[in-house]
């Protein structure tokens, strides 16, 4: 058996799952298996369990789909797979005549639904080959353990697009990324009241109801064959345009500020030390990591150096001893030393590296970001003019030109839009006249850039006797919506819910008399009810921290925040500017 993985939310949930209607289901003791996997279940797989976990489930060897292999005939192959035609051909080419087979037999697990038109096809074809072909329902990544992502970046351009060639892909990405939420929704076992924001676009309308009459389907054909009523969540599915400022402000939580400064990909750092090139994954099995990640960046430069004095006081501690147990236990502790030490080393340069980008031209520019956002300077005084807080930013010549834009930006977000002569001007002063697409084109997100527009801006909750430090006193709109929903006071006229009757949504976490008080905070967790959002278009790090944060707040309420792709300021004005290019090629949409 596979050993417990640790309490890690979303994917140990999902981990648990394939391992239920997977492995388990096509086990035999002592037999050992190849598995086959496509683009989309290997970064499935990678976010929740290891090579050590799919070894102890009889695993031997794993490859993927549509690379050329050599045939093991003796063995059986498992098929962990999207159900798409390309991987479904690739699949058949491996059984394509009994004396060429690759494999001894196969076992077929598709994400989620399967068209008939290929599973009528690979019946014809292969049908004595195949042990068993079901669908599990888990198609999407579990990116952490309260955030999952559809990984569908090319959402983004359909969804925004005015090209109106697009509508045909526009409404296959839909279709997907309903079917997607749907088996978010499965593999929570819940059955959600669907709500959405109502203006300024219509794409989270129209999405709602795509998975509401998704999620009737999928409880009508439940495996019990009953009918599950709403659950005690809400999904709430949102537009991208309803938070412009946290996409482009600097963040200095560390997470965000780290993805935002440094090239971190595929959640990769790279780094030196000792003039050698090395390589460390930021991820949640670092409990370091999940420690700090979401604190601002000068708790950090505290805390780490600290720790590593502790460290080095137990180390202290256990020499001196030169008894044979005490040794013999120092042997022991030495491997956890090496690998906190490590750890620790990892993150004081990833924090060093931050603010050696951050001391030189960030900091100054926080400060501006941070009064044009909130209109209010540190004192909480009235910024009178905008102009006067971005010109400086503009005029400095150590800034490059995606600082500047996203000064610009936060500029025009916060006067609510402005005329098309102050942006010409804005767009000459600062030379940008062939990235100016990064600032003309957020109107297709339904955020006013020009002309000013006369809707007021949405109210914000006063934090003014929150504790924050001075140039990250910025909330993200997302807190906000998300306590008002558990605390049930999201405006139904803006906040519809799609199904008739919403689900009964008590965030308070009341008990009724008759039920015991739970004393274990985990099984209270499990217990309780769930939030679970979706942004269409991309969510930021800072958005993902205030869904670990609230939940900490209401411990009766956990929040599960997801979204088509995770963003940086800097992707995301790339894509911005492309909105309004042809899309050459399409390079997703799920294949009929």
């Amino acid at each position: 058996m596979a050993p417990p993985v640790t309490e890690r939310g979303l994917k140990s949930v999902v981990w648990q799952k394939i391992k239920a209607t997977v492995f388990d289901d096509c086990k035999k003791e002592g037999e050992w298996k190849v598995m086959l996997l496509d683009e989309f279940t290997t970064k499935l797989l990678a976010s929740c369990c290891k090579m050590t976990d799919l070894l102890a489930e009889g695993i031997t060897v794993v490859e993927n789909i549509y690379k050329n292999r050599e045939p093991v005939r003796q063995m059986k192959a498992l098929y962990f797979i999207s159900p798409t035609s390309k991987s479904v051909d690739c699949f058949l080419h491996d059984f394509a005549s009994k004396s060429e087979n690759k494999y001894k037999a196969a076992y077929i697990y598709f994400t989620d639904f399967c068209p008939d038109s290929l599973f009528n096809k690979i019946k014809a074809s292969c049908s004595k080959s195949i042990r068993r072909c079901k669908e599990i329902n888990i198609s999407f990544i579990p990116l952490e353990s309260q955030v999952y992502t559809l990984d569908v970046p090319d959402a983004f351009y359909y969804c925004y697009s005015p090209d109106p060639s697009n509508a045909n892909g526009k409404d296959a990405i839909m279709e997907a990324m309903a079917e997607q939420i749907v088996t978010v929704c499965a593999t929570l076992d819940e059955n959600p009241g669907v709500r959405y924001k109502s203006k300024p676009l219509d794409n989270a309308s129209k999405l709602a109801q795509l998975v509401e009459k998704k999620l009737e389907n999928y409880y009508k054909i439940d495996q019990k064959s009953l009918i599950k009523g709403k659950t005690h969540s809400q999904l709430i599915i949102i537009d991208r345009g309803f938070d412009p400022v946290s996409t482009v402000l600097h963040e200095l939580t560390f997470q965000a500020m780290a993805y935002d400064l440094l090239p971190i990909e595929n959640d990769t750092y790279k780094y030196k030390t000792d003039g050698k090139e090395k390589e460390a994954i930021l991820e949640e099995d670092d409990d370091l990591w999940v420690r700090i990640r979401h604190r601002h960046i000068a708790v950090v430069l505290e805390e780490i150096p600290k720790l590593m004095k502790e460290i080095s006081s137990t180390k202290k501690a256990t020499e001196g001893k030169t008894s044979l147990s005490a040794l013999a236990q120092l042997m022991k502790k030495m491997p956890h030393f090496r690998k906190q030490i490590t750890k620790q080393v990892v993150h004081l340069n990833l924090a060093e590296d931050c603010m050696n980008k951050f001391k030189p031209n960030i900091e100054k520019l926080c400060k501006s970001e941070q009064d044009l956002a909130l209109g209010t300077d540190a004192e909480g005084q009235k910024v009178k003019d905008s102009m006067r807080v971005l010109l400086p930013v503009l005029l400095n010549k150590n800034h490059d030109n995606y600082d500047k834009i996203r000064a610009i930006l936060l500029y025009i977000f916060s006067i609510n839009g402005t005329t098309e002569e102050n942006l010409d001007r804005l767009i000459q002063n600062v030379k940008i006249e062939n990235e100016s697409d990064m600032i003309r084109n957020w109107s297709y997100l339904g955020v006013p850039i020009v002309p000013p527009s006369q809707q007021s801006k949405p109210l914000r909750k006063d934090r003014s006797t929150e504790e924050t430090f001075q140039l990250s006193r910025w909330t993200p709109f997302i807190k906000d919506i998300l306590e008002d929903a558990i605390d049930n006071r999201l405006d139904s006229k803006e906040w519809p819910y799609c199904s008739q009757c919403p689900a009964v949504w008590n965030g308070s976490g009341a008990v009724s008399a008759r039920q015991k008080p739970r004393a274990n905070y985990l099984e209270d967790r499990k217990n309780g009810s769930k939030l679970i959002v979706f942004v269409i278009g991309g969510i930021t790090y800072s958005e993902m921290r205030c869904a670990y944060e609230v939940s900490q707040a209401h411990k009766s309420c956990e929040v599960i925040i997801g979204s088509t792709h995770i963003l940086t300021p800097r992707k995301l004005l790339d894509d911005i500017k492309m909105l309004n290019k042809p899309k050459d090629k399409v390079s997703f949409i799920k294949d009929e």
